[in-house]
């Protein structure tokens, strides 16, 4: 592993997050939502430091809310972005304003989407704001066989993306 992940690692005291990669929770809202399409109260805003180092990845995933990618540090990364009408789109989270990449990607809830390094011997440090709050009941890990039903013209991107057959 990278030294300098091992440093972000320690430094930010992160842990291994479910769906790939390392995070830590760094902001809950004190503000609450009772809204109707979620199953019971919700934090308005919550945000994570997110690190991926190697050829670690985030799994395909799903979230009833948006959620904003915000880049720190090291390597660039691509989000693969799945919309409801079967389209794939990558966009670049990184430093590098000339080669097209940004410093801020929102994900619409409602997509499927998973994330990748683009170096494999550095690491990416981002940041991950959600509203309204993440919560697990609104999280759904992606799974490879459903979404190739779903998907099937991105099947390559779907393989190499999830982990397994999990629901």
């Amino acid at each position: 592993m990278n030294k300098v992940a091992k440093f972000w690692i320690k430094r930010l005291n992160l842990k291994e997050h479910p769906e790939g990669g390392y995070f830590v929770n760094t902001y809950t809202s004190d503000k609450t939502f009772d809204l109707l399409e979620y199953d019971g109260v919700r934090y308005a805003c919550t945000a994570i430091y997110y690190l991926l180092t190697g050829n670690q990845f985030s799994s395909f995933h799903i979230l009833k809310s948006d959620e904003i990618w915000h880049f720190y540090s090291g390597s660039s990364l691509t989000l693969h972005v799945l919309d409801p009408k079967g389209r794939l789109n990558e966009v670049v989270l990184g430093p590098n304003f000339d080669d097209g990449e940004s410093f801020q990607v929102a994900v619409k809830s409602g997509c499927w989407f998973a994330a990748s390094i683009n170096k494999n011997k550095s690491y990416s440090l981002v940041g991950c704001t959600v509203s309204p709050g993440f919560d697990y009941r609104d999280w759904k890990i992606g799974n490879r066989e459903a979404l190739t039903k779903m998907y099937p013209q991105h099947k390559p991107t779907i393989e190499k993306y999830t982990r397994s057959v999990r629901t």
